[in-house]
């Protein structure tokens, strides 16, 4: 197997097929693992897949569609069983790999609650089971259904399957319980249990199971409930779906509730005050793991106040109060051979290790990042030295340590090169002007001299989420560009005209793989383009810091290429650089990456070539029937119904643009007590202004 490249220098074109891959390969797993109860792959693996995807989807967010595996829950039912939908969707959950990660999560649950760091924060913590997830529905007390987690909105009905198991009353006891109750947890298989069926298995000359985990879920998944009644299964309750009435305040009430009813549950579970408690049980449950008697693959963490689950929500496939610190993957030594500098499209230059070969979680892995020189210079890490390497959270394989860093013989401390090791030019370490610490990334300062700069910058510009020029890939691009017939963008449009009069020996039509038809096709298709959205070429300029997602926020804003243009070329103005930091999600880092970029005479001279090839569509307004839609809002004071992560959350969800700063733009101010600055301004404008409570009302939820 070839190694994997790394995420952070992976061109767009090369994003698209890798990402296009990682969701066939995960697909598959899914329907494996989750369906066939026959995964192929080890979880450390299919957490590898999951982390590469997701890596992925953050340094390039445009391939994220709803049907991407990371907005999906589990695979969808297999057609053997009846299906039932949930009432309430089934999540998956976010991981943790680190105690960073677990401190993330609970400053991530301050944050959007309001709190102050020091506020007390309970959190539960508990085994995470491996099995099969189920869902049980009791109505009046009694067991009318049970299903399988499925796709997250619906799943498998194992209601006969279920009512084999000893541990799930068919009634629950006493009366203090809901009208309507559906109770979750865990399906699955002790070690000793599966060890004697296996035995059994081999006895009857059929195929002993993987795991435990297969074993449940294949065992809960036949077609004969009377087999399934022969099969050792368990269940640990510590979720619930739709209720008739609350069932406790905390989490750790609703599960001790389970208890009564009945269930059984984990007695590893814990509330923890801090995150140095939450890390203490974990580190105590994975010093007990292999005593426990069945397979767990990490913690879970819940926020235990169910006021606070609810206001916290969730995103995509998974809540906001809640998250799985995972145990580690595997690590391997091998030998570092070599380290080489590749100059990425924004000309940033990174170290990679190039390693001895060595299998880690199942991936063959032979290059590891470094990072960066201070990363190099931390570690000590030197060519010819024995390194620890592992994939762990991290969708890059990483060097953690030197083996041996005392040893003698050692070769001399690897220096990183000033030099750009493509075109030659200086490459610079910037400083930052807040803190005046030298960036962490040495960058290339050859720009559009820089081969390696050029060739990625042409491919991120016909890329799919860009220009989206079919049949001019990277390898055309790379071939036209070294032949010198397109060494910009503006020369893809001319590159027609340049051909019809000659200027091109020998013609495209003539060349290697080429002919009337192909040819046709490409200047058809590069003549289709020549009418663009302004997000689509803003994306495409390839400009540090303007993905996606914030070129279609600064295509919003401004509506035209010639407002967006007139306000970057101007950033050193101090009204229209507040104007534009004024846009939610856009800051210094972004302002100060067009004013280098449009500050540079080539550049804007490179534009106007090709601004004049092409007609830029305005951007439109968000479709959307809700009464902001379209509308720039901005929060100020101290708003008591919500905190402003969840105002912005709102607002966003209904079409309505958030900004910080009040101007001549803002449509609507919601002001709380205490408004100062904002309010006032807001009222020299004539900028409409209303109390948090009319703002529920206008959204209709007041």
């Amino acid at each position: 197997m070839s190694a994997l490249k790394d995420v952070g220098m992976l061109s767009e074109a090369e994003a698209n097929a890798e990402h296009a891959r990682l969701v066939r390969e995960i697909a598959r797993h899914d329907k494996a693992y989750y369906n066939e109860d026959a995964p192929k792959v080890s979880d450390a693996v299919y957490d590898a897949l999951r982390q590469r995807l997701e890596g992925i989807e953050a340094r390039f967010p445009q391939l994220v569609d709803l049907f991407s595996p990371s907005q999906r829950v589990g695979a969808a039912p297999s057609g053997k069983f009846g299906e039932i939908t949930h009432a309430v969707p089934m999540l998956s959950l976010g991981n943790a790999f680190n105690d960073e990660d677990v401190a993330d999560f609970v400053g991530r649950v301050r944050r959007f609650l309001g709190l102050t760091e020091d506020a007390p924060v309970a959190i539960t913590a508990e085994p995470k089971i491996d099995g099969l997830s189920a869902s049980l529905r009791y109505v009046g007390g009694e067991l009318v259904s049970a299903a399988t987690r499925g796709d997250g909105t619906t799943g498998e009905d194992v209601t006969a399957n279920i009512r084999t198991l000893r541990d799930i009353p068919q009634t629950l006891p006493g009366s203090d319980w809901p009208e309507v109750l559906e109770v979750r947890g865990e399906v699955y298989m002790s070690h000793a249990d599966f060890a004697a069926l296996n035995q059994r298995q081999e006895e009857a000359g059929k195929p002993a199971y993987k795991n435990p985990r297969n074993a449940a879920a294949g065992s809960l998944r036949q077609i004969d409930p009377a087999m399934t009644a022969q099969r050792p299964l368990k269940f640990f309750a510590y979720a619930w779906g739709e209720l008739s009435e609350p069932l406790a305040e905390t989490q750790m009430e609703a599960v001790q509730r389970f208890k009564g009813l009945g269930f059984t549950i984990n007695e590893l579970m814990q509330r923890c005050d801090s995150v140095e408690a939450m890390v203490a049980v974990y580190r105590d449950i994975e010093a007990k793991r292999a005593s426990l008697g069945y397979d767990i693959d990490g913690v879970v963490y819940k926020v235990d106040r169910l006021d606070w689950q609810a206001r916290l929500g969730q995103v995509a496939r998974a809540p906001r109060w809640a998250i799985a610190h995972k145990f580690p993957a595997e690590q391997a030594t091998t030998m570092l051979e070599g380290i080489d500098i590749q100059v990425g499209r924004t000309g940033s230059l990174t170290p990679v290790a190039r390693l001895k070969p060595v299998t880690v979680g199942g991936v063959v892995v032979s290059n590891a990042t470094l990072h960066n020189e201070d990363e190099i210079a931390r570690k000590d890490v030197r060519i010819g030295d024995t390194v620890v390497i592992q994939r762990a959270g991290d969708v890059i394989p990483q060097i953690v340590r030197v083996v041996d860093p005392g040893r003698s013989g050692r070769a001399e401390p690897f220096i990183f090169p000033h030099e750009c090791p493509v075109c030659g030019s200086q490459a610079v370490r910037e400083h930052d002007e807040k803190t005046g610490k030298l960036d962490v990334v040495r960058r290339c300062t050859g720009g559009l001299i820089c081969g390696a700069q050029i060739k990625e910058r042409l491919r991120h510009f016909v890329s799919r989420k860009a220009f989206d020029i079919e049949g001019l890939g990277a390898k055309q691009i790379e071939a036209f560009h070294d032949e010198g017939l397109i060494t910009e963008p503006s020369h893809i449009f001319t590159l027609k005209a340049r051909n019809e009069a000659g200027e091109i020996q020998p013609p495209i039509q003539e060349r290697e793989g080429w002919g009337e038809t192909s040819a046709s096709n490409l200047f058809a298709a590069i003549e289709s383009r020549r009418m663009i959205a302004l997000s689509r070429l803003l994306n495409a300029l390839g400009i540090r810091h303007v993905g996606e997602n914030t070129a279609t926020l600064l295509a919003r804003t401004y509506g035209s290429w010639d407002d967006f243009s007139a306000a970057a070329q101007n950033l050193s103005d101090e009204s229209v650089r507040a104007e534009m930091l004024g846009i939610d999600g856009i800051g210094e880092t972004v302002i100060e990456a067009l004013d280098q970029y449009f500050s540079e005479p080539h550049n804007r001279d490179l534009l106007a070539r090709l601004v004049a090839q092409l007609t830029i569509e305005d951007a439109q307004a968000i479709a959307s029937d809700s009464p902001v839609a379209g509308k720039t809002v901005v929060f100020t004071g101290a708003l008591e119904r919500m905190t402003r992560d969840e105002a912005k959350a709102k607002a966003q969800s209904l079409g309505a643009k958030v900004a910080g700063s009040v101007s001549a733009k803002t449509d609507l101010v919601v002001a709380g007590p205490g408004a100062g600055s904002k309010a006032k301004k807001a009222a020299e404008l004539g900028v409409e202004m209303i109390s948090e409570d009319e703002w529920f009302v206008l959204i209709g939820e007041g």
